[in-house]
């Protein structure tokens, strides 16, 4: 009965059109096209981190010729929240946003415009070390996570154009 009803679930699943994003492995269109990603440098600490977090991610780093640019223009803030009655922060928020486009070089052709972003509460506590580095803890995991998002959406741009252009 389980069998059956297993055997049943994958016949049904195999039926929805839903397709593995990354079929063929690395050398599926979805890799190639990740792969073939240039991304120029992103201005301030913020950006050198969210762009070697792509570049580690896309599989870039000069591994196939450039046939698409992502620019990508970010804005990082700190924010004091949780004012207390001597006037001194005990919470700060961080937040990280991405304003990217992903650009056919042959074409100059925009084929994503979209943004990202991501933030962390920080707690203030008596030592400013500690908070400094739990500010810098924050915006190390914002990029990361900023780049992940950004990766699957230009993943899906990239799929979509593949299947069209079969």
């Amino acid at each position: 009965m389980r069998r059956a009803l297993i055997l049943l679930a994958s016949l049904a699943l195999s039926a929805c059109g839903l397709a593995p994003m990354y079929a063929g492995g690395g050398s599926g269109a979805v890799a190639q096209g990740l792969a073939a990603v240039e991304v120029p440098a992103i201005e301030g600490q913020a950006g050198w981190l969210v762009r070697n977090a792509l570049n580690d991610r896309l599989g870039a780093a000069g591994a196939a010729t450039p046939e698409y640019r992502l620019e990508v223009r970010l804005d990082d803030e700190l924010e004091g929240l949780g004012v207390l009655r001597d006037d001194t922060i005990s919470r700060e928020r961080r937040t990280l946003r991405a304003r990217y486009q992903l650009i056919e070089l042959s074409t100059g052709e925009i084929l994503l415009d979209a943004t990202a972003g991501s933030d962390a509460g920080i707690d203030v506590v008596s030592s400013e070390y500690a908070t400094i580095a739990a500010e810098q803890t924050a915006l190390e995991n914002l990029a990361e996570q900023v780049a992940e998002r950004i990766v699957t959406r230009v993943a899906l741009t990239l799929r979509r154009g593949a299947s069209a252009g079969q």
